[in-house]
């Protein structure tokens, strides 16, 4: 079947399931198959579900006009987005980055909301497969779509800006996160210029953050001009000044055109989060969106998934942000503590992954610079943590001893940062706080 009739088909049909213990009724099934799994096994169950037809590369499990056999399921899914990418008119914004890319994302789709029928990634879908299924979920009703790419080697944003065709990008930063598939820091600044590149080629508009000098070197490298400057610096298109980070962030914006200045109060944690607002700004202003309309979406916004989220337990005010973490995002978390006004703080930070040949010394940076806070107590969970293990701090192998550690010497009346990759499963420790 040739990608313009399977288009017909997906555009009949009520949308597209890969998980055959999830099928929508009329759907249009797409047997992935990865190192654990294999969906061609389960074409026949997602049929009998009520899905329509069923996308799959094995001719064994072919019995009915009801399966579509291609050559590789993957690929068909990703030609399908790009194929469905061409039919649409509407804008679409790519953003990328080391850090803060799903936070930056959710503050523009709140942003955006405000005035148009907007269509965002959902969760960190942002992988070769997670784009393509973002990019099929755009209706005829959408009318700007955001998707968040990610990578951990090189070519993967090329790629994927391949299937996005975006209109409009940003970096949010470049930092030591990946490295064992990027290989160095110079790795990562290769891999994130991608979308500056594909925006570059194709005419689209960049958005920068004018402050960071990596960022000014990767469009200089590649002669890119003009760009949209946002950040701190008085020479930015859309200046902001932080105004308070001790509990949650406060700032103050202005657009250098015109000068009049408003003030944003939010409901998310940490300084670092600055420059994800006044990115969502300036979209929002070249999108035509009044700046009240602006202050208010940003106001409202309310962190999910434990990405810079302040929970208040019976006991103490935890900041929770262990969805994910690399080099820069904990350095920022933990200097971020270093800055919030409490008569008690304590630092649990548990393993970053995907550091290769840096985790030694990367860890070990870590535990030094939490030296600098006047933290009660400091915890480290996780292996690579353990490896640094000093007289200084509390280190344990995993999670679990960490809880047993925390039960038998509870932390009470205190700020808590917790921050940790996703795989340690820190949620977890947030009952024992």
């Amino acid at each position: 079947m040739d990608i313009t009739s399977l288009h017909q088909v997906f555009c009949n049909s009520s949308g597209i399931s890969t998980d055959s213990r999830k099928i929508k009724k009329g759907s249009l099934f797409f047997a992935l198959t990865g190192e654990n799994f294999n969906g061609n096994k389960f074409a026949a169950d997602a049929l009998k579900k009520g899905a329509d037809y069923a996308v799959v590369d094995d001719p064994a499990v072919v019995s009915s006009d009801k399966f579509i056999l291609v050559s590789d399921v993957l690929e068909a899914l990703q030609q399908l987005a790009r194929f469905h990418r061409e039919q649409l008119s509407i804008p679409i914004i790519g953003l990328t980055g080391t850090n803060g890319k799903t936070t930056t994302k959710e503050l523009i789709f709140a942003v955006l909301s405000q005035k148009y029928k907007v269509h965002a990634t959902q969760g960190n879908l942002n992988n070769h497969i997670g784009v393509p299924l973002t990019l099929l979920e755009i209706d005829a009703d959408v009318e700007i779509a955001v998707i968040e790419m990610g990578a951990n080697h090189q070519e993967e944003i090329k790629f994927l800006c391949s299937l996005a065709r975006p209109d409009i990008g940003l970096i949010t930063n470049v930092g030591k996160a990946h490295l064992e598939g990027f290989g160095s820091f110079e790795g990562v600044k290769k891999a994130k210029g991608e979308l500056y590149e594909f925006l570059g080629e194709h005419g689209g508009k960049i958005l920068v953050q004018g402050d960071n000098a990596y960022l000014h070197a990767m469009l200089k490298d590649r002669a890119l001009q003009p760009f949209l400057r946002y950040g701190e610096g008085l020479e930015n298109d859309l200046v902001g000044t932080l105004v308070d980070s001790a509990g949650f962030l406060s700032f103050k914006w202005y657009e250098r055109s015109q000068e009049k200045k408003y003030l944003v109060n939010t409901r998310i944690v940490g300084s670092y989060n600055l420059d994800n607002a006044l990115a969502a700004i300036l979209l929002g202003r070249i999108c035509k969106i009044e700046a009240d309309q602006i202050n208010q979406a940003l106001a409202g916004y309310i962190p999910q998934n434990n990405r810079s989220q302040l929970s208040k337990t019976d006991f103490n005010t935890v900041i929770c942000d262990f969805y994910n973490a690399n080099v820069s995002s904990m350095k920022a978390a933990v200097e971020n503590l270093s800055r919030v006004k409490a008569e008690s703080k304590v630092v649990i930070l548990g393993d970053m992954f995907e550091l290769g040949a840096y985790s030694d010394q990367e860890h070990q940076k870590i535990v030094d610079l939490t030296r600098e806070i006047n933290a009660e107590r400091r915890i480290f969970v996780g292996d690579a943590f353990y490896g640094r293990k000093d007289s200084t701090g509390e280190f344990y192998r995993t999670t679990q001893e960490a809880k047993n550690a925390i039960s038998k010497n509870p932390v009470k009346n205190a700020t808590v940062l917790l921050k940790a990759s996703r795989s340690m499963k820190f949620e977890e420790l947030l009952s024992y706080l």
